[in-house]
């Protein structure tokens, strides 16, 4: 029997584990007109498809491949323009913390501190993030078998914060790719609730799949079909870093979804959602 994790999303109207819902924006902060034009066209689309919807951006990669690559606006900037999208667009929002001495800062202007999937096993960022009271993502690390995310879980848990969900990226298949256990959903969902990352999961994380230049490559053309099949397996929600101009995005470029894709994708999403949890 499985216990059942969800719990409403403080100062919104939809619960983490109580439906579909979707985590989407781009990779890093590119400037404030950019992020609020983002936020307001995927809200747009999902409150037309009735989905939940929270705001992601980075205000700093701090892994990013290259010290030449863009990081972001940094933390005093990015926090700044954080609350502007969330006071224009009227969305939750949520970013990811490496360091654990930004977790009380950016905790103040969002509502979702994301544990990237490199860091999922740093206890101090995990109990300092868990202490902000704020919810928390861990994203599930490459190198982590899925049912060894029970610890991360209980980190934050222990910390005094129940409200923690996990995220699926795929795992490290050799030096330059990535696969998805399907079975890691369901077995991440017997102690939290989950979310499924679509693009992170189709990057191909060396520089020698991006034609020698130091970021890594993607596959976005699977996007679709790898989010249709863990709605399908079972999940709570979709990661998806979306950009309207993915060529010319400043990180993650390779393995976004186009905006001009998002409504289609996630109409079939919502299809297949249905379809799983309809009455037999």
């Amino acid at each position: 029997m499985q216990i059942d994790y969800s719990f409403k999303l403080p100062g919104h109207d939809f619960h983490i584990g109580g439906g579909l819902f979707l985590i989407a924006g781009p990779c890093v902060i590119e400037g404030e007109a950019h992020a609020v034009k983002m936020a307001e066209c995927i809200s747009g689309i999902c409150k037309a498809l009735d989905m939940p919807f929270i705001f992601k951006a980075s205000y700093d990669k701090a892994n990013r491949t290259s010290i030449t690559s863009f990081r972001g606006p940094g933390l005093e900037e990015g926090t700044r323009i954080l609350k502007k999208v969330r006071d224009a667009v009227g969305v939750p929002i949520l970013t990811d913390v490496h360091d654990q001495h930004d977790c009380a800062r950016v905790a103040e202007v969002v509502d979702v501190l994301q544990i990237p999937a490199f860091l999922c096993r740093q206890t101090d960022l995990l109990i300092a993030a868990a202490k902000t009271g704020r919810v928390i993502n861990v994203k599930k690390g490459q190198f982590v078998a899925p049912q060894d995310m029970k610890h991360a879980v209980a980190k934050v848990r222990d910390s005094g914060n129940d409200q923690v969900f996990l995220t699926e990226r795929g795992s490290s298949f050799g030096y330059s790719n990535l696969v998805v256990d399907m079975r890691s959903l369901a077995i991440m969902r017997k102690f939290a609730p989950v979310v499924f990352d679509a693009t992170h999961s189709v990057q191909l994380p060396s520089a020698a799949t991006s034609g020698g230049e130091a970021v890594s490559g993607g596959q976005p053309e699977f996007i679709p079909l790898l989010s249709r099949a863990a709605v399908a397996a079972g999940v709570d929600g979709l990661f998806m870093e979306v950009h309207d101009d993915p060529k010319h995005a400043k990180s993650d470029g390779a393995n976004a979804l186009d905006l001009k894709d998002l409504r289609g994708v996630l109409q079939r999403l919502v299809d297949v959602y249905q379809a799983a949890h309809k009455p037999a």
